[in-house]
């Protein structure tokens, strides 16, 4: 498949520096297996870059990469360098990686995912959407707007979008939608028109050290939108309230009642479909009201739908067509995601790795019918599992029956003590219901399609390895009951 630009705007685009020496054509990925890595890839590949790549293990995202025409090496070793002209490098790769040795040794330009991106965006209208939760998903959102109103917007996102069957989308409007992952500070590369600030906890202490260095970058990025561009904040967040009064540009706020916010969600409506309310905004003036319905649940998607209706009114769209196009929201992988039925379970699979995330998930998951509600979690970081131990045993304790599996390390080195062990013993403490305690993802597997019962729903949770269980798990109840199971079959009260 052709997959060069042909329309004008492309072309322009394409013939942009995008921040690399001028004449450069080749481009080396370490790490392409990461997926904001691999849409940065997938895009520079569209605009005509010569791409390749290469990660540690093999993957759906490698595989489809390869499908797309792009060069993918497993492993990591010199060769794999090549005659690129330039190396991007995803923030899990260090400078002892044979790869970016090489390149240095070569005198090539070494950039940052980060820096990748910022440059790409450098000439567009980019709307860059980060916070610690709710990122793909509202971004997601905002770009289905984009698309549904006419605007043909490009997008680099941190999840697969059903609408787009990627995490990627090139078209030929001005409108640039990205995820700014806010885990390392070169989101302060971008200059965005519009930023949209979903929350804000501790986290990433590892890469800024204190709390008050993440506030200050976030504050920070808030303050690199245009002088004419607008801030989109959530205040129902209690940080980005304090953090509100150090934004020196102009601030859109969002919330669900009650709340003093510039675009509200009155009379919300919760269940197992998804979520509606009544959006409540002031256009010319004068107070207007229309009607939202989501189909994708929890209070926390109802907050992602109403930051993307404040980025699509910011930019002169019909509150009608805005709410119509969020309606037509299908969701992003991993993200409350049905996978299956079979002998009665429900599957869902879900990237929750975070207390609050966790939360928020568990609180959507009681809505879905069931007798039982199985978790399966898998740790990731030893990090975030010693700073959050007593929150995350607190909030898996709802659940009927706790499935652990080993931490997911995600590069770190092992803290002596910090184990799966010591989470299922905190977690024990908090509840009278099962908590089973595994290594490996086969004896996930195995162990909860044997304990697993008709009417039951099973969560898989976590940012590592873990999302392959929900598939696999389908299979083996299937195989349980004496069939095949129904893989991605949709609930209809999910969508």
């Amino acid at each position: 498949m052709d997959r060069r630009p042909k329309a004008t705007v492309l072309m322009e685009w394409a013939r942009e520096g995008h921040g690399l020496p001028h004449g450069t054509r080749r481009v080396h990925f370490v790490g392409v297996g990461g997926i904001g890595m691999s849409g940065i890839a997938e895009l520079m590949s569209c605009l005509g870059y010569e791409v390749s790549g290469s990660d540690l293990t093999a993957s759906a995202v490698t595989a489809r990469l390869r499908g797309l025409g792009i060069a993918v090496e497993i492993g990591h070793d010199t060769r794999w360098v090549g005659d690129a002209e330039a190396v991007v490098v995803s923030a899990a790769v260090s400078e002892g990686n044979p790869e970016v040795i090489e390149a240095r040794r070569r005198h090539l330009p070494v950039m940052r995912r980060g820096v990748m991106l910022a440059g790409l965006a450098r000439s567009r209208s980019t709307i860059a959407v980060t916070g610690s939760h709710g990122k793909s998903t509202t971004a997601a959102m905002v770009a289905v707007v984009l698309v549904e109103c006419g605007l043909d917007p490009s997008a680099v996102i941190g999840a697969r979008v059903v609408a787009f069957g990627s995490n990627t989308r090139v078209g030929q409007g001005r409108y640039f939608v990205v995820e700014a992952d806010e885990s390392e500070p070169s989101l302060l590369e971008l200059t965005p028109q519009i930023a949209v600030l979903t929350n804000l906890e501790e986290e990433h202490l590892d890469q800024y050290g204190t709390f008050a260095r993440l506030r200050d970058t976030i504050a920070g990025f808030a303050n690199r939108v245009t002088e004419a561009g607008s801030v989109v904040v959530c205040a129902d967040d209690p940080e980005l309230t304090r953090l509100r009064g150090r934004i020196m540009r102009r601030v859109v706020t969002y919330g669900i009642e009650p709340t003093t916010a510039d675009v509200v969600g009155g009379a919300a409506e919760l269940d197992a479909a998804g979520s509606r309310c009544r959006v409540r905004f002031t256009r010319d003036h004068r107070t207007e009201t229309v009607l939202l319905s989501v189909g994708v649940p929890g209070r926390h998607n109802l907050l992602n739908a109403l930051a993307a209706f404040a980025v699509g009114l910011e930019i002169g769209l019909a509150p009608a067509r805005i709410a119509a196009a969020l309606g037509q929201f299908a969701g992003v992988d991993r993200r409350f995601q049905c996978r299956g039925v079979a002998g009665g379970v429900t599957v869902i699979d879900d990237y929750g790795h975070h207390p609050t995330e966790i939360a928020a998930v568990l609180s959507t998951a009681r809505r879905q019918p069931h007798t039982r509600l199985v978790v399966v979690f898998q740790p990731h970081r030893y990090s975030r599992t010693a700073r959050f131990l007593d929150r995350f045993a607190r909030v898996l304790a709802a659940a009927d029956v706790v499935v652990l599996t080993d931490i997911f390390a995600a590069g770190e080195m092992p803290i002596p003590g910090v184990t799966a062990t010591r989470l299922a013993e905190a977690v024990r403490r908090y509840t009278d219901g099962a908590v089973h305690q595994v290594q490996t993802l086969d004896e996930v597997v195995a162990l909860v399609a044997d304990l697993a019962r008709s009417g039951d729903l099973v969560l898989t949770l976590g940012a590592g390895s873990v999302g392959d269980v929900a598939g696999r798990l389908i299979e083996a109840l299937g195989r349980k009951v004496g069939g095949a199971g129904h893989p991605d079959a949709k609930r209809p009260e999910m969508r």
